[in-house]
This record gives C-alpha cells, sequence and structure tokens, in this order.
C-alpha cells in the first residue's frame, strides 16, 4: 500500500483516497515523491505550498522551503494572514527557509534561514543540500517547497538547471523527503517543460477554478473544482 501525507489543503486528501476495497488507504500526497504543481500565474500555487507546508510542521514534519518569487518576509506574512504562525517553527528550527527572491525585505541569514540569488544556481543547489543534511539527520520524513523553479529557468540556462532540478530531487528521495515543486505553466521552452514533468512521480495542474490531477502514483486521473479563500485553497467534490 501505497503511503500517503495529509496535504493541508481542504478537499484534497478526500479527492485523493485511491479505491482501496478493504477501507483502509488514506488520501493525501505519496510519501517520498516529488510533485509537479503547475499552471498559470495567480491561481492559487503558492497557497497550495503554504497550506502543505504549515500542515508538515504542525505534525512534527520539518520542511526546507526554497523561494524565488516571493521573499520570505512575505511569505510569512501571507500565512499569519491564513492564521498559519510560522514563529515558533523558525524558532525550533522546523523550518528552515532559502530566500532566492530578488525583490523586498529580506531577513537576515541565520540557521533556519539564509539567502541566496536565481542566478546563482550552484549556491542554490550547495545551500539546499545543506539543509536537505541538516533536517534529515533527525527526521526521517520531512517536507521540501520549490515554489518556484520559473525563475530559476528564466534566469540562467535550462538544461544547467534541469541538472540541478535532477539533482535535487535525488538528494530529497535519498533522504526520505516529500517535495512539492511549481512551475507557471508556458514560461519555459516547451521540450523543458516536458522534461519537468517527466521528472516528477505526480502532476498537479490547476487553473484557478479547476484542479487537476494528471497523473499521481496509486492513483488514475481526477480533479475537482477549488476556490481561492482567506483560509486557503478549498477543493469541492470530485468531477
Amino acid at each position: 500500500m501505497i503511503v500517503r501525507i495529509t496535504s493541508g489543503i481542504t478537499g484534497f486528501d478526500e479527492l485523493t483516497v485511491p479505491g482501496d476495497d478493504l477501507g483502509f488507504a488514506l488520501g493525501g500526497i505519496p510519501e517520498n515523491t516529488i510533485t509537479l504543481l503547475y499552471g498559470p500565474v495567480g491561481v492559487g500555487k503558492s497557497l497550495f505550498c503554504h497550506s502543505f507546508t504549515y500542515q508538515g510542521l504542525s505534525t512534527d514534519e520539518p520542511c526546507l522551503y526554497l523561494t524565488t518569487d516571493q521573499n520570505f518576509s512575505t511569505i510569512y506574512h501571507n500565512m499569519e494572514d491564513l492564521g498559519l504562525s510560522l514563529q515558533e517553527y523558525m524558532e525550533g528550527t522546523m523550518l528552515q527557509v532559502i530566500d532566492a527572491s530578488s525583490n523586498g525585505e529580506k531577513l537576515e541569514d541565520s540557521p533556519t534561514h539564509q539567502s541566496s540569488n536565481v542566478k546563482n544556481p550552484t549556491d542554490i543547489l550547495v545551500k539546499v543540500s545543506r539543509g536537505i543534511n541538516s533536517i534529515s539527520q533527525n527526521n526521517p520524513r520531512f517536507r521540501g517547497v520549490v515554489d518556484s523553479i520559473t525563475a530559476i529557468l528564466e534566469s540562467n540556462d535550462e538544461m544547467l538547471i534541469m541538472r540541478v532540478l535532477k539533482s535535487y530531487i535525488l538528494r530529497v528521495k535519498q533522504a526520505g523527503g516529500t517535495a512539492i515543486i511549481t512551475h507557471t505553466q508556458g514560461s519555459a521552452d516547451p521540450r523543458t517543460e516536458i522534461i519537468i514533468k517527466s521528472m516528477a512521480d505526480n502532476i498537479i495542474r490547476v487553473d484557478g477554478k479547476t484542479l487537476v490531477i494528471e497523473s499521481m502514483k496509486g492513483l488514475g486521473r481526477k480533479k475537482a473544482p477549488y476556490e481561492i479563500t482567506g483560509e486557503g485553497l478549498i477543493l469541492g467534490k470530485e468531477e
């Protein structure tokens, strides 16, 4: 049986309950897999990541969060607005952040927060690898978020970033992690987007109205409507 971890997204775990005749199976995201979450700009990809991250932290699963679109100070406050306070997890080193965004207020580097640059994928990979080693030493499972791969692709040779992404995925899996990678649809060469999809175990598309699970370990194609609310994404019943 495939072990699934709770997603934190309202309605998602119900949507992903496999057809287990014994009724023992639970829904969620398959453990120790990589999920590609893609779609246009402004359709809730980051909100998905926020809920996924917080769900892990609140159940003693640490998280390594790489942000490239928004500085982490903004993410911190956005999550506070959703009622998802990160303060205790930052203090307790449950949440480790690599901030490679290029805009807005930056936090000072600390044991749980490091700065990087989307134009320096080597530095990002070094800090990600260091973070994975640190976080996995005392934790058999953890969560990873890359939000998003798009800004790194736009600032570097796409094939170089494919090698960096491959290394990231390998290290997460070897360390027992479960990760989400977001990507803005149509922002890279179509061939590159095909390669990105081929690296992921699970593929989810969102368009602002409907969430489509295009592929997921142990699960067929599924879709459900969703709304973006003040509490994050809320999925309706399966279509």
